[in-house]
């Protein structure tokens, strides 16, 4: 059972001590319940966040197309280049001998070189995460880099006010 809806109230038996957790559905869950009730479940709740639509998507990829049409590369090489300009990315250090398996799992990974931590020396990369992998706003901020790189080229994109419509589609707040 997966639902969107916000946490309402949160009460303590006291006979029993165990909590009691009401959370309200912004759906219809009548389904749903049917087929869990009297049963044991594992329960979750986490922070609602809107995902990137298949248009942002399908956008990003049209427009990495027109800069390796430009360049004369192909759009995985632009697509690459994108991430290290405008992705989202986390640090880690690493042991040198694993360098060069760490850069394999990741879709751009940066070298920032030797670190010392705690005596012990390793290698820090800035690792880029793959798109497909981002919220509405991490994919905007990503589209909004390669609008920008389009028009640096002389690229032509959607006007600004079809990018705003296509925002306002994804779910993003600006």
């Amino acid at each position: 059972m997966e639902f969107k809806g916000r946490l309402i109230d949160i009460a303590r038996d006291w006979k029993t001590g165990r909590f009691r957790v009401t959370f309200e559905a912004e759906e219809d869950i009548t389904k749903q319940v049917e087929s869990i009730t009297d049963k044991l479940l594992t329960i979750t709740a986490k922070i609602f966040r809107n995902k990137r639509s298949r248009d942002a998507n399908s956008y990003s990829w049209v427009l990495m197309q027109k800069i390796a049409e430009d360049q004369h590369t192909d759009k995985w090489s632009v697509y690459l280049e994108m991430l290290g300009r405008y992705g989202v990315f986390t640090h880690i250090i690493v042991r040198p001998g694993v360098v060069d398996r760490v850069m394999a799992e990741w879709r751009t990974v940066k070298n920032l070189g030797e670190v010392t931590v705690s005596g012990q020396t390793g290698i820090q990369l800035q690792c880029y995460f793959g798109s497909s992998t981002y919220d509405t706003k991490e994919m905007s901020e990503f589209i909004e880099g390669i609008v920008s790189e389009c028009h640096e080229l002389g690229i032509e994109t959607a006007t600004p006010e079809e990018l705003e419509r296509m925002k306002r589609e994804w779910g993003v707040k600006l």
